[in-house]
């Protein structure tokens, strides 16, 4: 990765509000605010992990990137390319460069095909092969690239493990040759020793094919091996985005702190306080006054009811760049500290 190149996936100020319907006359119009004034880059070459509870807005932002959601306002730009407003049809050539691994590895498989036809799908969407030969010659790269044996091809996806299985949607993706691939959860419904086998082929096949990475998960414990930087977001805004580094040696924003207090020590014995937060997250639907945190936050005090923080850089005495939105780190007594 390099700091200097431009980013492949640009995010600015994304907004997804997904309307209800009025369950009786004159009801006043609602919405679910999923996404709300979300921005970040990714280079080439990068992960990025966006974290947070379920519900938060990360899959909707994954999918507003790849296009399969309209977004409600803001712009995605792919290699400085605008493409939130294309239509359909001049969309369809940018859809090679991004590809998606879905959470399920078994719900996003067509059961009744063979996993040869399964990659082949891809393939021939985009005509990256014309003969039998070349078809066959570029499936069984996939399946070596995925560490599958050559003979995975001619079997069905319900005579694979989950972790298998997870393995050839990860060959799908690669099989029109992306720039991006959007990882969303794609490790959560599987065994702790399957997830650290699958993050290590990411981690392997960005090194070996240069692949921008979104990560969308609520795992830490697996970010932490896997990323270089990291967004947090909580009701469907990011709170705090930094290097991997900073983030996990220093992180600011009370909700960072909590989720991080969840990760299991590797060592037994060794001292951790644990972070409980009190209360629901806030409905989507009715979002709270000032900062979306403040119900929950154990630091609350008066401007975080009333004002809702903006996401502004902080020194972290290491020189790399960590944004946070939080009036802890304006208040006086904090910064005399």
């Amino acid at each position: 990765m390099t700091s200097d190149a431009p980013p492949v996936i640009a995010v600015t100020g994304l907004r997804k509000y997904f309307p209800l319907p009025r369950r009786y006359p004159g009801q006043p119009a609602l919405q679910v605010h999923a996404v709300d004034d979300v921005s970040f880059t990714i280079g080439r070459g990068e992960t990025l992990s966006l974290v947070g509870e379920s519900g938060c807005g990360k899959s909707t932002v994954g999918r507003a990137i790849l296009g399969l959601v309209k977004p409600t306002a803001g712009e995605v730009r792919l290699d400085g390319e605008r493409i939130d407003h294309l239509s359909a049809g001049r969309l369809r050539p940018l859809r090679r460069r991004m590809q998606v691994v879905f959470q399920d590895p078994f719900s996003s498989l067509n059961p009744r095909l063979r996993v040869r036809e399964i990659l082949a799908e891809p393939i021939a969407n985009y005509r990256l092969a014309r003969t039998r030969a070349e078809f066959s010659a570029r499936i069984a790269s996939l399946l070596e690239k995925v560490r599958l044996p050559a003979d995975a091809a001619g079997r069905y996806p319900h005579e694979f493990s989950g972790g298998q299985r997870q393995r050839i949607g990860i060959a799908r993706a690669l099989a029109t040759e992306p720039e991006v691939i959007i990882c969303d959860e794609a490790v959560s419904a599987l065994d702790v020793s399957v997830k650290a086998q699958i993050v290590n082929l990411l981690a392997d096949l960005q090194d070996a094919l240069g692949l921008s990475l979104l990560f969308i998960t609520h795992d830490l414990a697996i970010v932490e091996h896997l990323t270089h930087r990291v967004a947090v977001m909580y009701l469907g805004r990011i709170l705090e985005i930094a290097d991997r580094r900073s983030l996990f040696a220093q992180p600011f924003h009370p909700y960072t702190q909590a989720l991080l207090s969840a990760v299991p020590v590797p060592e037994p014995g060794a001292r951790h306080r644990r972070m409980i937060l009190k209360g629901d997250v806030p409905s989507p639907v009715n979002l709270p006054s000032g900062c979306r945190f403040h119900t929950r936050c154990p630091h609350v005090f008066a401007r975080c009811r009333t004002e809702e923080p903006l996401l502004r850089t902080v020194p972290n005495g290491d020189g790399a760049t960590h944004s946070v939105a939080c009036h802890l780190e304006t208040r006086p007594e904090t910064a005399a500290a």
